[in-house]
């Protein structure tokens, strides 16, 4: 199965590198004027990070899928990314910049100064937060 972020399909080599890096539990401690621990914890309710990491040799996409996905990062609207394994998660773009591309190392001179859509990208990496 493919990975998906709303309609729009992701290279399938993406993988979730963060997955087991996040605890649900909130936990503050601080020590009393007598010397003892108080520890205080809650459960999360959202803010996981997911962080989908590519590479050169297997998350490429076209320079119009990056686009597409570029605007769809853009509108920050809520979002649902489900995995390789039917998992879904409701997702937000994670901080200023969420996608890092970059060009696809040439095999040839294209000959061309700018890329066309159909020219292949890398995607090195997607951060997303679940709410």
């Amino acid at each position: 199965m493919s990975i998906y972020l709303n309609n729009i399909k992701l290279p399938d080599g993406l993988r979730f590198s963060d997955e087991f890096a996040w605890s649900p539990l909130a936990q503050a401690t601080e020590y009393s004027l007598t010397g003892a621990l108080i520890v205080e914890q809650a459960t999360k309710q959202a803010g996981r990070p997911i962080t989908l990491v590519g590479g050169r040799t297997w998350a490429w996409l076209t320079r119009a899928e990056a686009a597409a996905l570029k605007e769809l990062l853009n509108a920050g609207d809520e979002m649902t990314l489900t995995l390789h394994d039917s998992r879904t998660f409701s997702v937000l773009p994670a901080g200023d910049d969420p996608l890092a591309v970059s060009p696809l190392p040439p095999v040839r001179d294209s000959g061309l100064a700018d890329a066309g859509a159909d020219d292949w990208l890398v995607l090195e990496s997607l951060k997303l937060l679940e709410v």
